[in-house]
C-alpha cells in the first residue's frame, strides 16, 4: 500500500443471474427498455441502484413530462411506454395534463395550466400556448413503475451499484455490481446502458465525450393556497414581480416559474436551485450541491413565508433524494446528433424515437466496436449543445423503448444489435403504440391520449 493508491487482489465474484437482455439503471429509458424488451419475449433483468424506479423523474423529483409535443404538427410526439405510464397515474388521480380542446393560446386554458408547467416554453411567444404535457406525483411513478414491470415479468434488482463491465473481445457479457450481500455479477446476452452517466459504456471501453450543465437540487413545499398565490400574481402583477425576483435572487438560480402544482392538493413543485460550475461525476462537486441546495431551500423558503401570499404555512415536506445531474459523458457513437440536425427537424431515415421536433437515429444509440451493448437515455450520442436540447424525460424514455425492442429483435434474429432490421424495428415500434419518428407528417393513426381517457371516463 501507498499514499498514492491500494492494490484490490484479485477475487473470484459470483454468477447469481442471467437473462436475454440486462438492462443497467432503472430511470426512464432504463424502465422502458426493459419493458419493451420483456413484452417482445425476451426474459428480462433490470438493476437500479436505488430503492425505486424512475431515476430522475421520481428520485430527482423532475415532476412534469415535456418535451413530447409537436409544435409543428400540433400532436404528442411521445407515446409508447411513456403514455401507458402517465394513463395509468391519472387513473389514480396523480397525474394531470390538458385535454385535447384546452391545447393552445385561450385565456381560460392559460390560466388554468401554466402553473401546471404544460406550455410550450421554447417559444418566445406570450402567453406561452398550452401543449400536451403532463404533471405527476413521484411516489405515484414508483408505484406504477413496479407495478408495470411486475405485470410484464421483469427480474427486477434493486440495491445493486454498478461497478465495472464484463468484457471478451468486443462482447460485453454482463457486469459485476456491489450490494450488501457481496460483489455479483449479472450476465446478459444483450446489455443495454441506461444509467444516465455512460458507465457501462465506458467501463467497456466504448468512445465517449464529457460534458457539463447545471445541477439543481429540487424539493416541495407543502401547505400551500395555490388559488391565493395565482390570484396574488393575476391582480398584482407589479408587486408579484417584485417578490419573485427576490425569491429568484435566494434560491440562486431557478427557471421562470420557480413553483409549479402538483396533483396532490397544497403541495408544489420547486425545480431548483440551479447550481452551475459543478460536474455530476465528482464526490466533491455532487457533496457541495447537496449541502448549497438545501442552504438556497431554507434560506428562500424563510422569505417565501413571510411574504409570498398563499405560502404563509408553507413548509418544506421533502427535497429529492436524487441529486439533478443533467450532463455528463456522452456516447461518441455511430453517428452523433448535433444542434444543426435538431433546429433543422432532420427526419433519419433511421429514426426510432421522437421528441418534441426532432427525432433519434438508431445509429445515436449504438457504441462503436461494441457488438451487443445499446445506449438509452440522457447520455446517448449528441454533442453537449444538442443533448442540453433533447435530454427530457419522455423522450429518453422512447429511447429506452426503441433500445429494448432492437435488444429482442437482435435476439429473435440471432444477429449483433449493430445489425437490426430498422424497418422492422420501427414497424414494431408502431404496432406497438410508440412512434419512432420516421415518417413526416401529423400521426394521426395513433389517438390522443385526451380522447383515450375520455373513452375511459365516459365508460
Amino acid at each position: 500500500m501507498s499514499l498514492a493508491s491500494v492494490r484490490e487482489p484479485a477475487r473470484d465474484v459470483p454468477v447469481v443471474d442471467k437473462a436475454d437482455v440486462l438492462v443497467v439503471g432503472g430511470g426512464p429509458a432504463g424502465m422502458a427498455a426493459a419493458l419493451a424488451a420483456a413484452r417482445n419475449g425476451a426474459s428480462t433483468i433490470l438493476l437500479e441502484r436505488y430503492n425505486h424506479l424512475g431515476g430522475l423523474a421520481s428520485g430527482g423529483m423532475v415532476l412534469v413530462l415535456d418535451d413530447m409535443w409537436d409544435s409543428h404538427h400540433g400532436e404528442i410526439s411521445v407515446r409508447g411506454v411513456c403514455l401507458d405510464l402517465i394513463e395509468r397515474l391519472h387513473a389514480l388521480g396523480l397525474a394531470q395534463f390538458p385535454r385535447q380542446h384546452e391545447w393552445g393560446v385561450s385565456p381560460a386554458a392559460v390560466n388554468r395550466w401554466t402553473r401546471w408547467g404544460a406550455f410550450d416554453f421554447h417559444t418566445q411567444d406570450k402567453p406561452h400556448p398550452i401543449v400536451f404535457a403532463a404533471a405527476f406525483d413521484p411516489d405515484g411513478w414508483k408505484r406504477v413503475a413496479l407495478e408495470m414491470v411486475a405485470e410484464r415479468g421483469v427480474n427486477l434488482r434493486l440495491h445493486s451499484w454498478f461497478s465495472h463491465a464484463i468484457v471478451e473481445g468486443s462482447r460485453v457479457k454482463g457486469v459485476v455490481c456491489d450490494t450488501k450481500s457481496g460483489r455479483q455479477a449479472i450476465l446478459g446476452d444483450v446489455v443495454i446502458d441506461a444509467t444516465g452517466d455512460l458507465d457501462v459504456a465506458v467501463s467497456a471501453g466504448a468512445p465517449h465525450i464529457g460534458g457539463a450543465y447545471m445541477l439543481t437540487t429540487v424539493f416541495r413545499l407543502g401547505n400551500v393556497d395555490c388559488d391565493a398565490a395565482e390570484r396574488f400574481e393575476r391582480d398584482q402583477p407589479a408587486e408579484f414581480a417584485r417578490l419573485d425576483k427576490e425569491v429568484k435572487r435566494l434560491i440562486g438560480g431557478s427557471w421562470a416559474h420557480w413553483w409549479l402544482r402538483t396533483p396532490l392538493p397544497g403541495v408544489v413543485w420547486c425545480n431548483c436551485p440551479h447550481m452551475t460550475g459543478l460536474d455530476g461525476l465528482k464526490v466533491e462537486d455532487l457533496t457541495r450541491a447537496e449541502v448549497l441546495g438545501r442552504h438556497h431551500i431554507h434560506q428562500s423558503v424563510d422569505y417565501i413565508r413571510q411574504h409570498m401570499p398563499g405560502f404563509e404555512r408553507c413548509v418544506v415536506i421533502d427535497i429529492a433524494p436524487q441529486t439533478g445531474v443533467r450532463q455528463t459523458r456522452m456516447l461518441d457513437g455511430v453517428y452523433v446528433i448535433t444542434k444543426e440536425d435538431l433546429m433543422q427537424r432532420v427526419r433519419f431515415p433511421d429514426a426510432v424515437a421522437r421528441g418534441r421536433d426532432y427525432t433519434t437515429p438508431y445509429r445515436a444509440i449504438l457504441p462503436k466496436g461494441l457488438d451487443n451493448l445499446l445506449v438509452a437515455g440522457r447520455h446517448y450520442s449528441a454533442t453537449s449543445s444538442a443533448q442540453k436540447m433533447s435530454r427530457e424525460i419522455p423522450p429518453c424514455m422512447a429511447m429506452g423503448e426503441a433500445a429494448g425492442v432492437a435488444a429482442a429483435l437482435a435476439l429473435d434474429a440471432r444477429v449483433a444489435v449493430r445489425d437490426v432490421d430498422v424497418k422492422r424495428l420501427q414497424a414494431t415500434l408502431r404496432a406497438q403504440g410508440a412512434d419512432p419518428g420516421d415518417q413526416s407528417g401529423p400521426n394521426a393513426d395513433v389517438p390522443a391520449i385526451a380522447a383515450r381517457v375520455a373513452q375511459k371516463e365516459a365508460a
